[in-house]
């Protein structure tokens, strides 16, 4: 007999292996994170601004720089001229053309600006870090989502391996129940209500099997690939062993993408006030110039009148701006500023706060999930058990169809709590790796 309950269960399992082989492609949950993190629209619309921040700053030391502008003209003059002179004669001509051209070349360059521009070469500076952190702040979120997204599959996917094993066992169920029919031991109400439960089965597989389906859409969506590729993934979970929450704790400062952001946002606000301080200062400039120009009277009606005139030369000197009065503009966009860094400061400290209790909560919940998943391991192998020694029990007809199904379903509540304690501790996982923002390295 015990032989013969042992090659029940390995038919059972061989023949639930062998429902729905595809020659798919297996995607990796390592291969998932790499496409969308090359391919997401969130990243790649992030990568675009901070490619903006490096342009400008590219560009910073041109603040150093002098301001050289060039203009000419040419005008091409036809007047009529009338003139009375204190003498009292007259002077009277139509069509008196002449011809001037000008030409100048300015040069402006800022000395002293009370270090302002030292402090917006900076601030570029640190935009650019704010543009790389705002995308690694995106590619922390998108990782967590393809995680998350990747194991909700492979959870589903167990459980639709879960609703086969049933079928299969109630499969078995409908063939005993023929048989005792067949030779008048067995009721025929026993044989509907196994085809019943059958059916159920069936219906909750195409159900699980479109939910699958429609995860996998939401896959690509995060990978930015083709609507309706196809693939398989994992049949299982994998989990990290080496989390401390100390380590986490410790960490979280110089690692976690938005504490890092808030920081880098302090930063910008304390040159944005040194910007404005600057404006308190004189500005000293340089400026020269050489201009050029020229006139050419094809006739005049006044005898002192040049035919011809030529003015070139060049000229240099320096300027100074002095703040005196402007309304306490400044002294408000300076105060403004300091308020904008204080705001800041305390969004730091309320942004640390909650993220570690967060971290201090997600790790009770993983240790807890750790726990329910090594208690379910154990009870999934006493259902089993428990199942197939109903199913020979019946076979021999020593038990009921009611008993059978009874522990039918402690095997699918055992089922679901196993798959759900593996999923949720790869959340809670996932979860504190997110907040330290390890995710990406």
């Amino acid at each position: 007999m015990k032989n013969r309950f042992n090659i029940t269960i390995l038919c059972l399992f061989i023949m639930m292996g062998c429902r729905n082989v595809t020659a798919q492609n297996k995607l990796t949950v390592q291969q998932a994170i790499s496409a969308a993190l090359e391919n997401n629209f969130d990243i790649q619309l992030l990568r675009n601004d901070s490619s903006s921040y490096a342009l400008d700053n590219s560009y910073a030391r041109a603040a150093f720089l002098p301001r050289v502008n060039a203009t000419g003209g040419l005008v091409f003059n036809n007047n009529n001229q009338k003139q009375r002179l204190a003498d009292g004669s007259k002077r009277e001509s139509k069509g008196v053309r002449s011809n001037t051209l000008t030409g100048s070349v300015q040069l402006n360059w800022t000395l002293f600006d009370g270090l302002k521009m030292f402090a917006t070469k900076d601030k570029l500076a640190e935009f650019v870090r704010l543009g790389e952190l705002n995308i690694k702040n995106q590619m922390v979120t998108t990782v967590a989502d393809v995680i998350n997204n990747y194991y909700n599959i492979v959870r589903q996917k167990q459980l639709l391996k879960a609703i086969e094993e049933q079928m299969g066992i109630n499969e078995e169920r409908v063939k005993v129940a023929e048989k005792k029919l067949s030779v008048g031991l067995g009721a025929k109400p026993e044989l509907l209500q196994g085809k019943v439960d059958l059916n159920a089965q069936k219906a909750a597989r195409l159900k699980q099997q479109t939910l699958i389906e429609q995860l996998k859409e939401q896959l690509n969506q995060l990978m930015n690939v083709e609507l309706n590729t196809r693939y398989e993934v994992s049949d299982s979970i994998e989990f990290a062993t080496d989390i401390i929450l100390g380590d986490l704790l410790g960490a979280v400062e110089k690692t976690n993408p938005q504490l890092l952001l808030t920081k880098k946002n302090i930063d910008i606000g304390k040159l944005t006030l040194k910007e404005r301080k600057a404006e308190r200062y004189p500005t000293l400039t340089f400026n020269t110039a050489y201009n050029y120009s020229k006139t050419d009277n094809k006739s005049v009606i006044n005898t002192f009148t040049p035919l011809y005139n030529r003015n070139n030369g060049f000229n240099y000197g320096i300027g100074i701006t002095v703040p005196i009065l402007n309304g306490f503009n400044t002294r408000r966009q300076i105060q403004q500023a300091q308020l904008d860094i204080d705001y800041l400061n305390i969004a730091y400290k309320n942004q640390k706060a909650k993220i570690d209790l967060g971290i201090t909560n997600a790790f009770k919940d993983y240790e807890l999930q750790k726990k329910t998943l090594a208690l379910e391991e154990e009870n999934i192998v006493l259902a089993k058990e428990n199942v197939y020694i109903a199913l020979e029990r019946l076979r021999l007809g020593i038990s009921t169809y009611l008993e059978l199904r009874e522990t039918q379903k402690s095997l699918e509540l055992a089922y679901d709590r196993l798959i759900a304690a593996r999923y949720n501790t790869k959340l809670a996982e996932t979860e504190l790796l997110k907040l330290k923002g390890d995710l990406v390295r």
